[in-house]
């Protein structure tokens, strides 16, 4: 045997075949080397609340540093169905229908694979969050790509005509991202019409939720019975406490679903970071940070698209989350990918075009910048894209 064959690894199948470097990683290495302004992956690059911090360093502090219990501690679990309760009126039992997560993309692939078996369909509309697809190809699960309108609205009916004897689940994002549309309380029924006839689960990634603005209200799965009672529910407390670097999420959802979810949960992750589930329970008994998130969002996208009403960007509407989207078509004809780059290399900008929440990349001369910024960075922004 030759030394080469000794020290070669098996050849290996990949099972993700198609995903590469992401474009959030590129397009931020990119504005590093360029020192450009990162409006692109969707963090914030401000503090959070000091308080927080002193609540899970208390903690900390106090010992709680080992292995919490794997569905999350109880004070944690009792208070987000507290919240839950008192924003959408569905009371889920914090024992057996709540669990803490590594973070809401841990808890979307949880859902995926207690679920989805080899063969089964998953409706999935796009553009989407870039986690999805693997997500269900590596349950062996089959991703059926409903386009959104050229108005970033769902369309129902593709939907309802898309279900097949193998349909198993559809997944849905509102707040959504990247579109920054939300769905409303019509939209909510048809979903819940279109999933009890087909017998479908659902899974609803809602880490934006505390971010709809113009007075409007989250149409969260949790308000209507008939989705309640088939859908995982899943928010993100790195989104709405501006710590995304701690991954700690959590999923709501009927006994019975939550008895599977804790079966994949378990031996993915076990269980989650034990003093910052203490500091946030201790946290979440003031609701104003999450309650006032609407505003504190709301000034930042009025600041930003008031910039941005000076170019030659057109501004599409950004009905909730911390994105906006912009169609470029009367600067350049470039590609989505090649204008993105050109922004951050020659304007100092980074954004992320839209195609890349599309399996096969869709160009519509748009792309996506986060406002999640300090007024000062996104007044920097704005200067440089002034310039257009």
């Amino acid at each position: 045997m030759n030394a080469s064959a000794t020290l070669s690894p098996p050849a290996l199948e990949s099972k993700l075949p198609k995903v590469g470097t992401t474009i959030f990683t590129v397009m931020s290495a990119l504005a590093s080397e360029h020192k450009a302004v990162n409006l692109g992956q969707g963090f914030p690059d401000f503090h959070c609340d000091p308080a927080l911090v002193d609540a899970v360093a208390g903690a900390m502090r106090e010992g709680l540093n080992q292995y919490p219990p794997m569905t999350g501690i109880a004070p944690l679990r009792q208070a987000i169905s507290a919240k839950v309760a008192t924003l959408y009126g569905h009371h889920y039992d914090p024992d057996t229908e709540v669990t803490v997560t590594a973070g809401a993309t841990q808890a979307i692939l949880t859902a995926i694979l207690a679920i989805v078996r080899p063969g089964d369909e998953v409706i999935v509309i796009e553009p989407a969050y870039d986690s999805y697809l693997p997500n269900i190809e590596l349950a062996g699960g089959v991703a059926v790509r409903i386009p959104m309108t050229d108005a970033f609205r769902i369309d129902w009916n593709a939907v309802a005509a898309a279900v097949t004897p193998r349909s198993r689940a559809i997944l849905i994002n509102s707040p959504h991202n990247p579109s920054g549309m939300t769905l409303s309380d019509a939209d909510m029924r048809r979903l819940e019409s279109i999933a009890i006839e087909a017998g479908l689960f659902v899974i609803s990634d809602e880490v934006y939720e505390h971010m709809v603005f113009d007075g409007e209200p989250h149409c969260s799965a949790c308000r209507y019975p008939g989705l309640a009672a088939r859908s995982f529910v899943i928010s993100s407390f790195g989104k709405t406490y501006h710590v995304t670097g701690w991954k700690v999420a959590y999923c709501v959802a009927p006994a019975a679903l939550s008895t599977e979810f804790r079966k994949v949960h378990q031996f993915n992750v076990f269980t989650v970071n034990t003093p910052v589930q203490y500091g946030l329970a201790a946290y979440m008994a003031d609701p104003r940070p999450y309650l006032e998130l609407p505003a504190f969002y709301q000034r930042k996208r009025d600041l930003f698209r008031a910039g941005l009403a000076g170019t030659r960007f057109k501004l599409l509407p950004s009905q909730g989350t911390y994105f906006q989207i912009v169609d470029y078509s009367a600067i350049s004809n470039l590609p989505e990918a090649d204008f993105a780059k050109w922004l951050t290399t020659e304007i100092g900008v980074a954004a992320i075009p839209l195609s890349a929440f599309y399996d096969q990349p869709v160009e519509r001369s748009i792309v996506r910048f986060c406002y999640a910024k300090q007024d000062a960075t996104l007044e920097l922004a704005l200067e440089r894209l002034a310039r257009l």
